[in-house]
């Protein structure tokens, strides 16, 4: 099964796709993981990205889409694979299927559904100390306020968590990567559409049914 997770910052995509690709036995690609593997691995592409990168630049769509049709030629992702992160927006999607051409098409979408306050409210809530150990001042906060529970240093929220740049990020989610949506069904690519309020074990079992992969 060749999947896509679709769904705005924040809805818990990540987290699903992770989940998903266990239950079915297939690789989890996040294109940003890729990256990163792919200039360790100091592969020709890799390469290539880490001196784009080291110029301070965005790595070109050709780039990444080149990286991860490598990617999914390996044994692994054969069965399949569930994509995270990549495409987000349309040109990149219109890229990507004539790379993956008839026999690599995707089979289907799970499109996880938050609304806006829910995401501004799960993202700006977040807290974390300078090691990085992550709390959220509602759903797991610390036991003395302001603390990390681990190493005792104060908790900061970080600037791309600020309720502003959440805003605009979901913003740029709809004007950008929310099309995907119309251009997938329009290609008739089936899209589970998921509530992604809930317990994640429940959220994890509604996609799972809905791939008939319970």
């Amino acid at each position: 099964m060749r999947l896509l997770f679709l769904g705005p910052p924040g809805a818990g995509k990540g987290t699903q796709a992770i989940r998903i690709a266990d239950r079915a036995g297939t690789p989890h690609i996040a294109t940003g993981n890729m990256l990163r593997e792919a200039v360790a691995a100091e592969t020709e592409l890799g390469l290539e990205a880490k001196h784009i990168m080291a110029r301070g630049e965005l790595v070109p769509d050709e780039i990444v889409i080149g990286m991860l049709v490598d990617r999914i030629a390996h044994e692994d992702a054969v069965a399949g694979f569930v994509l995270d992160g990549f495409p987000r927006n349309v040109s990149q999607a219109e890229a990507l299927s004539h790379e993956l051409g008839d026999d690599r098409e995707l089979d289907a979408a799970v499109l996880i559904v938050v609304d806006d306050d829910e995401i501004v409210r799960r993202i700006s809530g977040r807290r974390t100390c300078p090691n990085q150990h992550v709390y959220h001042v509602e759903d797991q906060p610390p036991q003395v306020a302001g603390r990390c529970d681990i190493d005792g240093a104060d908790l900061f929220q970080r600037e791309d968590d600020r309720e502003e740049v959440v805003r605009n990020r979901l913003e740029v989610y709809r004007e950008q990567t929310e099309p995907l949506v119309a251009f997938y069904r329009a290609h008739g690519l089936p899209i589970h559409e998921i509530d992604g309020v809930g317990d994640i074990d429940d959220i994890e079992l509604s996609i799972a049914s809905a791939l008939e992969l319970a």
